[in-house]
C-alpha cells in the first residue's frame, strides 16, 4: 500500500536523517528501487517527472503498475509515489490517477499566482489524503524543458508558501538539476538556516543530489533537509553497467540479446546506487 510522504519526512526530519526519493522510469528502475529500499528497510519516494509520466504512458499505468508492484514484491517498507516538479494541470491528474504524493512547482510563476494555485491543491491533495511539495526559487539546470539557473530562494517567500498548509518545501539554495559544472559555488548554507529558521521547521527538499559533495549532503541535513532527490545518478549507473555489457560484447554470446539479461547489469546498477544513497542519507534501518 502507498503512503503519503508527510509521516517519513517528518520523521526524519526529527531523527535528523533525509529520505531519498528516487525517480523511475520504467519497471526496471521501480523494481530495483523498491527492492533497495526493502533490503535496507528503509522508507522511500518514487519521483515521476511529467516526461516519465508520459513515457510511461501516463500516471494511471504508473499507479497501477507501483502498486502492483509493492503487493507482489511484498514490500513492507513505507512507499509514497510522488509527482516531481508538476505542473498545475499535472498535479491533478496525479490526485485522480492514484499517487500518494504531489509536488507542485509554481516556481516560474508570480509569488500571488504560486500562492493561490498552491492553496487550491494542498485542500485537493489533503481532502485526497494525500502530502503536497511546493517550491520557492527555481532549481538550477534543467528538468523536463524547464531550466534554472540555480537561484537562491527568499526566505520570506518560503515562508508566505509553507503558511500555506503544504507538508514539505523545495527551496532553492544554489542547487542544479544534473552535473554540477567545474564553477559551481556550492550550496548556501547560510540561506538555508535562514529558510529552515523562517518556514518553523518544515521538512525541507534538496533537489539534484547527484554531484553534491558527501560532507555537504550531511551538512544540509543537519540543517533541517529531509528529502533529497536522486535522479541522473541513477541514470549514469544504469547506463554504465549497460555500456559495459554491451562493450563486452554479452549481448552476442547466447541469449544475451534478451532484454531481461540486457537489462539486468543496468537494473542492478540502480539497486546499488540507491543502497549507497539510502546509507548516506541515514534512512538505513528507519522504515
Amino acid at each position: 500500500m502507498l503512503v503519503s510522504a508527510t509521516e517519513m519526512l517528518k520523521k526524519a526530519r526529527d531523527g535528523h536523517y533525509a529520505v531519498g526519493q528516487f525517480n523511475i522510469n520504467n519497471l526496471e528502475w521501480t523494481k530495483s528501487i523498491l527492492l533497495a529500499a526493502q533490503e535496507a528497510n528503509s522508507p522511500v519516494i518514487l519521483g515521476v517527472s511529467e516526461g516519465a509520466g508520459k513515457y510511461m504512458t501516463g500516471y494511471k499505468t504508473v499507479a497501477a503498475m507501483v502498486k502492483a508492484m509493492v503487493e507482489t514484491l511484498g514490500i513492507t517498507v513505507p512507499v509514497a509515489l510522488h509527482l516531481d516538479h508538476g505542473s498545475y494541470e499535472g498535479a491533478k491528474a496525479c490526485v485522480e490517477a492514484g499517487f500518494s504524493s504531489i509536488m507542485f512547482d509554481g516556481s516560474h510563476y508570480p509569488i500571488e499566482e504560486n500562492i493561490a494555485k498552491t492553496t487550491e491543491l494542498v485542500e485537493l491533495a489533503h481532502a485526497n489524503g494525500l502530502s503536497i511539495e511546493a517550491e520557492v526559487g527555481s532549481i538550477g539546470g534543467e528538468e523536463d524543458g524547464v531550466i534554472g539557473a540555480g537561484e537562491v530562494a527568499d526566505p520570506a517567500e518560503c515562508k508566505k508558501i509553507a503558511d500555506l498548509g503544504i507538508d514539505f518545501l523545495a527551496a532553492g539554495i544554489g542547487n542544479i538539476h544534473g552535473k554540477y559544472p567545474a564553477n559551481w559555488k556550492g550550496l548556501d548554507f547560510e540561506a538555508l538556516d535562514a529558510i529552515h529558521k523562517a518556514t518553523n521547521g518544515i521538512p525541507l527538499v534538496l533537489h539534484g543530489g547527484t554531484g553534491i559533495p558527501e560532507d555537504m549532503i550531511k551538512k544540509a541535513i543537519s540543517l533541517g533537509v529531509s528529502k533529497i532527490n536522486v535522479n541522473t545518478e541513477c541514470q549514469l549507473s544504469f547506463a554504465a553497467a549497460t555500456r559495459a555489457y554491451i562493450e563486452a560484447g554479452k549481448d552476442l554470446q547466447g541469449k544475451g540479446f534478451d532484454p531481461r539479461k540486457l537489462l539486468a547489469p543496468g537494473a542492478e546498477a540502480i539497486k546499488a546506487t540507491v543502497l549507497e544513497k539510502m546509507q548516506l542519507f541515514g534512512s538505513v534501518g528507519k522504515a
